[in-house]
């Protein structure tokens, strides 16, 4: 059974999207982002050799990163926005 189901990733589209079909817009891809590093990490607690996880991991982050990034530039409010709605440490 996979983690992230379709009914899952509708919902954190609909919660930081614009609308449950908003699948591009860079909040609603940091949700989706976050809720998949949460999930990988939950995993490496359990399984602490698995390095191709451990791997796909740190890219996940380095992409929520540069994201995250963007935002600050483009738009302060929505990057504070994001930022406190995901509890997201800065």
């Amino acid at each position: 059974m996979s983690y992230l189901t379709a009914e899952k990733k509708t919902e954190i589209f609909e919660t930081y999207g614009k609308s449950k079909a908003d699948t591009g817009s860079t909040e609603a891809q940091i949700a989706l982002f976050s809720f998949r590093i949460s999930s990988l990490t939950e995993h490496l607690k359990k399984n602490r050799k698995d390095y191709s996880t451990q791997r796909a991991l740190l890219k996940l982050v380095g992409k929520r990163r540069s994201l995250l990034n963007y935002l600050k530039n483009t738009d302060i409010e929505r990057y504070r926005t994001i930022i406190k709605s995901l509890n997201l440490r800065k």
